[in-house]
């Protein structure tokens, strides 16, 4: 039986970020075509066949495809042929499947990405985790009053 692994996405004006999650993964495959074609395959745990096939909303170049394993998930840069935004993920204007789901950890909107600097590093977003740290981000910081004794 197959299945559909969670996919996150994110975009930047020259390139696609696709998150699969996917926990130890292995015989991975992935192949992008230049008109747009995204496909992914892979044994999960309990040796599951998963796979996605994904027909982007432009074309891309598949040598500038990059893809980085880890614990609990699959990284995939796609670079795009054109610089510029997608309306979309997809190509089909139809609601995408359940699956597909907005990566907002890195997400960035179009008149954000110049403030931000461009994401050069392309995988240094890589991690075991998946991003949440159910702090909200917030940094704890001791009084120093008290940890001095004053």
């Amino acid at each position: 039986m197959r299945s559909h692994p969670e996919v996150l996405w994110a975009q930047r004006a020259d390139k696609v970020y696709l998150t699969i999650a996917l926990t130890n993964a292995k015989d991975i495959a992935v192949k992008c075509e230049p008109h747009g074609l995204f496909n992914f395959s892979a044994i999960g745990a309990n040796d599951e066949n998963s796979e996605v096939s994904l027909e982007l909303y432009g074309n891309i170049l598949p040598e500038g495809c990059k893809t980085q394993m880890g614990l609990r998930n699959i990284l995939c840069t796609v670079q795009k042929e054109e610089k510029g935004w997608w309306k979309r993920l997809l190509k089909s204007d139809q609601k995408p499947a359940p699956y597909i789901k907005v990566d907002w950890n890195r997400w960035c909107d179009e008149d954000e990405e110049s403030v931000n600097g461009s994401d050069d590093d392309d995988l240094k977003y890589a991690s075991d985790d998946d991003g949440s740290s159910g702090d909200d981000g917030m940094l704890y910081l001791p009084d120093l009053e008290k940890v001095r004794g004053i």
